[in-house]
């Protein structure tokens, strides 16, 4: 495949983009005739939109860029995507059995936890 991006490439892919460790979603409204989407894994809510793949590509490109610019600007430190550890809400119940289960198998819970995950991934 060449490296010129195309509808085609674009559906090979899935629908993320990825650049400098920072991956967007894309969705597309047929009621515009644009893609848009957003930063997925930070809080910062950093959106991007364009009405085509490369335009779309472009402005993601854009938009992470000029965060990093407005973060050394203003001497914050750039959010991490997917820094290894989140929150889980889950039932008391469920929450009993996977910590009884973790510790049968002589385990963590985050370590069955890790284990659920990459199987389901």
């Amino acid at each position: 495949m060449s490296g010129r991006l195309d509808n085609k490439s674009y559906e090979k892919r899935g629908s993320y983009l990825h650049y400098k460790d920072y991956v967007g979603s894309v969705e597309f409204s047929e009621e515009d005739a644009v893609f848009h989407g957003k930063i997925v894994g930070i809080k910062a809510l950093i959106t991007f939109e364009g009405d085509s793949v490369r335009a779309i590509t472009e402005d993601f490109h854009q938009a992470v860029d000029e965060y990093l610019e407005f973060c050394t600007e203003n001497g914050k430190e750039p959010e991490k995507p997917f820094k290894g550890s989140f929150n889980v809400r889950i039932g008391t119940e469920l929450h009993r059995k996977a910590a009884l289960a973790a510790s049968a198998r002589g385990m963590s819970l985050n370590a069955l936890v890790e284990d659920a995950i990459r199987q389901a991934v």
